[in-house]
């Protein structure tokens, strides 16, 4: 077997593998074996069926099996063994002049048209400036902050007072027939309401005022509008169970209980940021603050790598790509997007290419790593940004590492972080390489620049994603992947008739699809 690559210029070049029978024979035999041991054919026993006949019924669609396999794997090892930087995948070259005759020629060959990643050079130094924003929290946000700590960290506490719309009032609901108790009647101990919660009027003003000791007479189903949800989460049942039940009843009020906002204590800045890291209210302003500026810091670093995307597509705009090959592996790999289609839309492709190719040459030459701890730190870091957005920035250890571990066991969330983390590190490396001219801005301008941002760039839509997906396919580490190199392509359509009861003893891989003339 020989294989070689044809350049036709330094983007654009053609793989050319040559096979003698010497090269396939052996396996096509052994596959013939198996398929006569497998066999079931009428009049012979399974396995003693000639192997003239076997080879006759489906000599050639083996043959064709066998030789897929073989040029699909030296495809894959050819690119790996010369570590060829490939986009997209191989395509069976549409320029030969020669047909394909498995039964005559001596030697098979197969050719392949790839697209090469271009050779260039990135002038990423100090003369280079980017913009990175200083987040100045709005005095309003960062007060509606503070006072939702004190909410969520309130506390329910008895009081003797005339019972508000907005207290517990706990009691004995005993059911009513007429003026007096219902015999066998229902009686809820433990019964629970808010008077906010009354739908009715006139029933929420009858418990507004009152006060422990005093009685309420109510129907159940008129206060909550017929609602039976609501009606036996009051009566501690079933919707099933109060589907009849009509009565009234008597609410004896044994509790009267009122939240209170927490203080701003020692106690609820152990709350909110952990014991003892901070001890009066100015330090405990100081480190909220700092917790609720690092919030902005994903959208601080996608707008600082996004100007740095626009400015190595524009030093790239003179580098030249296999356009036309790479326009015909979109059309082959998306077969709902037209030629007309992907012509309009390829030069957003090809800026979304360069800037994934140049990020890959900066990572690669400058040997940024990311392993799995990095990973797993950065999964910590989304896991505690995921509560914060609810207020809840003191976690205890074992709930932030179990919804970190959940996290690390979803295949996609890894791939992510992993990307993530390579972008946090790419990001470390520019900071550190080009000038970095920083801006200070108000949390609510700098909401309304992402905000425009998001838009003119339509970010976060259908189209935008299928895009993105499409570049990560065409730049899948710039090879063929394990993946890629344990398919097959097609050299005909000639498939075994296999009768009942026969198959191959090898499952079948997938299809690539680079399918040569035959």
């Amino acid at each position: 077997m020989k294989s070689t690559l044809n350049k036709t210029n330094d983007v654009n070049g053609t793989i050319v593998i040559e096979l003698e029978k010497a090269d396939y024979q052996e396996k096509v035999d052994k596959s013939l074996n198996q398929y006569r041991q497998r066999a079931n054919i009428p009049g012979f026993r399974q396995g003693k069926v000639p192997k003239s006949l076997i080879r006759k019924l489906y000599g050639k669609a083996i043959l064709v099996d066998e030789i897929n396999k073989i040029v699909s794997d030296e495809i894959g090892n050819f690119i790996r063994d010369n570590k060829l930087k490939v986009l997209g995948e191989p395509l069976p070259a549409d320029n030969l002049d020669e047909e394909i005759d498995l039964e005559k020629d001596e030697i098979l060959k197969f050719s392949f048209d790839v697209a090469l990643t271009p050779e260039f050079d990135l002038k990423l130094d100090k003369s280079v400036e980017l913009t990175s924003y200083k987040i100045q929290l709005e005095p309003e946000l960062f007060e509606r902050q503070m006072d939702a700590y004190k909410q969520n960290y309130g506390t329910y506490a008895s009081v003797e007072e005339e019972a508000k719309d907005t207290d517990l009032i706990k009691g004995t609901l005993v059911e009513m027939d007429g003026d007096k108790e219902k015999e066998n009647g229902q009686v809820i101990e433990n019964a629970i309401l808010m008077p906010s919660y009354i739908k009715d009027e006139e029933t929420k003003n009858s418990f507004i005022g009152a006060k422990v000791g005093d009685s309420v007479v109510l129907n159940p189903r008129k206060a909550y509008d017929n609602n039976e949800a609501e009606i036996a989460s009051l009566l501690q049942t079933t919707k099933e169970n109060v589907a009849e039940i009509n009565s009234d009843f008597r609410f004896d009020i044994k509790e009267v209980t009122r939240y209170k906002e927490a203080e701003m204590n020692q106690e609820l800045f152990d709350k909110v940021l952990g014991e003892g890291v901070a001890t009066t209210e100015e330090e405990f302003r100081t480190k909220v603050g700092e917790e609720l500026v690092k919030q902005f810091k994903p959208d601080v670093d996608h707008l600082f790598i996004h100007e740095a995307r626009d400015l190595i597509v524009k030093m790239m705009e003179e580098v030249t790509f296999p356009d036309e090959l790479l326009k015909r592996w979109l059309l082959e790999a998306d077969e709902k997007r037209t030629a007309e289609e992907i012509e309009e839309d390829f030069p957003k492709i090809l800026e979304d290419l360069k800037f994934h190719v140049a990020r890959q040459k900066i990572v690669e030459e400058n040997e940024i790593k990311v392993d799995f701890t990095d990973i797993e730190a950065l999964a910590t870091e989304v896991a505690r940004a995921q509560f914060a957005q609810y207020g809840m920035t003191n976690l205890p250890a074992d709930v932030l590492q179990n919804y970190t571990k959940s996290l690390l066991e979803k295949e996609e969330t890894v791939r992510n972080l992993f990307d993530r983390a390579t972008e946090n590190k790419l990001i470390d490396w520019l900071k550190e390489n080009v000038t970095v001219i920083e801006k200070e801005i108000s949390s609510k301008d700098f909401s309304e620049l992402m905000s425009g941002h998001m838009h003119q760039h339509g970010e976060h839509t259908e189209e935008h994603g299928h895009d993105e997906d499409i570049v990560e396919e065409i730049v899948s580490d710039n090879s063929v992947t394990e993946e890629a190199a344990d398919t097959e392509q097609p050299v005909s359509n000639d498939t075994p008739d296999t009768e009942e009861g026969m198959e191959s003893t090898e499952k079948p891989a997938k299809k690539r699809k680079t399918s040569t003339k035959k």
